[in-house]
């Protein structure tokens, strides 16, 4: 499964009938892969049903270019027993260690971040059976690898370029799962400065202006690294940045994006954006994709990026916004990268999905089954 190359090309990616040589026949490898012929509303399913089957299950787990991300997965586990900021059992001190840890919490309620709060390599932070809220400040994953946060609530980061969770720089192997952000003063997710190899699944993103930023500046050339896959997420009524992109290829599949204020998806300079079998459902803002031009520091013209829309889905009047014909066919395909990942078709079952199913879950925390680490 996964290894079809085959794929119709369509010029505006919406409404137009699916082949066994579509998208549909990427599947995970532990499942069958569905082709369109088959597939009904009732088939539609959420990837990683396993991983909450013990307590590392999570480890490489991820689909798409965050899959090598094996958190803590030989390390310990570590308790968060407090909510205050920092000191003993606190997710701070967990966060500092330079060892790998499992972290997991105790304790349910929100910690207030006075500062970001760095994250060090080989860290899961893993929220299942509990609630635990970010707020305040966001978390900072600077110069390391290997991190997995699941199960987190991120509401209320406040002061100048404070995100919900900064990745930068040249950090690499994280995987973002199953959490909700909404309402921070700058961005929810920001990738940018040479990190690569991230996943961002299941999460909901909510009463937001810049959602996600993948790629800062023009000037910072090294961003042309940048690898991001986002699945499976909701995007429910932010205004723009879903994400924006400069530099970096990014791979956005089965999403549900609704009600933006401004675009849903931008491509700027030198982006590659390959879109597929995601829903695109405008409010007053009728068209989902935007290019912007930018200069490269090291080029001499100025250029924007491109996007390749397949198996999408544009409803209530929502205009795709393609560049004509010849400004997408420079897109990369995932496949160059990776070769299975769970896709489906966008229809109503996979709406309704998302919007219940995305961000945090009252879910158990699974046992840590010995001999695992």
């Amino acid at each position: 499964m996964g290894n079809s190359h085959g794929h119709r090309k369509h010029r505006n990616g919406a409404n137009r009938p699916l082949t066994a040589n579509s998208p549909f026949k990427y599947g995970p490898s532990d499942q069958q892969a569905q082709t369109p012929s088959s597939a009904k509303p009732s088939m539609v399913t959420l990837p990683y049903s396993h991983v909450d089957s013990s307590l590392r299950a999570l480890a490489a787990q991820a689909e798409g270019f965050g899959r090598l991300a094996i958190g803590g997965l030989h390390g310990p586990l570590y308790h968060v027993t407090t909510l205050a900021d920092d000191g003993p059992g606190s997710l701070r001190e967990g966060c500092r260690r330079k060892e790998p840890l499992w972290i997991v919490f105790e304790i349910s309620g929100t910690i207030h971040l006075s500062s970001y709060l760095n994250v060090s390599s080989h860290k899961t932070i893993d929220g299942r059976g509990q609630r635990i809220k970010l707020t305040g400040k966001g978390l900072r994953l600077k110069e390391c690898e290997h991190v997995i946060v699941c199960n987190l609530e991120f509401e209320g980061g406040r002061g100048p370029d404070v995100d919900g969770i900064q990745i930068k720089p040249n950090s690499r192997h994280i995987w973002i799962d199953r959490c909700s952000l909404r309402d921070y003063e700058d961005g929810l997710i920001d990738i940018t400065r040479c990190s690569t190899d991230i996943t961002i699944s299941r999460c909901h993103f909510s009463k937001h202006d810049k959602t996600m930023l993948i790629g800062a500046d023009p000037s910072h050339v090294d961003d042309r690294c940048i690898r991001v896959t986002i699945h499976h997420c909701f995007f429910d009524g932010t205004r723009q940045r879903h994400p924006r992109v400069r530099f970096a290829k990014v791979h956005l599949y089965n999403n549900y994006t609704r009600n933006w204020g401004i675009y849903a998806v931008c491509a700027s300079v030198e982006s590659q954006i390959y879109s597929q079998c995601n829903i695109y459902e405008a409010g007053q803002k009728k068209v989902a994709f935007k290019y912007l031009t930018e200069k490269a520091a090291d080029k001499e013209a100025a250029m924007t990026g491109c996007i390749k829309s397949e198996g999408d889905l544009f409803i209530t009047g929502t205009q795709a916004g393609l560049a004509p014909e010849g400004g997408e066919n420079s897109a990369f395909h995932p496949i160059q990268h990776y070769q299975t990942w769970t896709v489906g078709p966008p229809v109503d079952d996979l709406k309704h999905l998302l919007q219940h199913c995305t961000g945090w879950q009252s879910v158990p925390l699974p046992a840590d089954q010995t001999g695992v680490a």
